[in-house]
């Protein structure tokens, strides 16, 4: 059971991030100006947080979870590189001559 948990991607880029923040804030947005017209019209306060709440929701169901529109852009990470490299790299280098003033 915990394999089909383990196969659910949880990740989202960076771009996918940006684009999440931007509809949540649209649809929280719109459902307020949407519910504050209602309350107003119908006179009841009850309407707008109704519908803010609503409005919420919706973003919520629409933003938090990794859809696939939000991994289109993954990240291209460096190859794994091995301890020792690292050590001969900087054996192989000339020490810096620093300029005279």
């Amino acid at each position: 059971m915990l394999n089909i948990f383990r196969s659910i991607p949880t990740h989202m880029d960076y771009k996918g991030q940006k684009l999440a923040e931007q509809i949540f804030q649209g649809i929280i947005l719109v459902s307020a100006i949407i519910g504050f017209i209602c309350g107003y019209i119908t006179e009841q306060f009850g309407w707008t947080v109704y519908i803010v709440m609503a409005g919420f929701a919706l973003s919520c169901l629409l933003t938090l979870p990794p859809w696939p529109m939000y991994r289109r852009n993954p990240l291209k990470w460096l190859p794994v590189q091995e301890s020792g490299t690292e050590e001969k790299k900087q054996a192989d280098r000339k020490p810096k001559r620093h300029a005279k003033s």
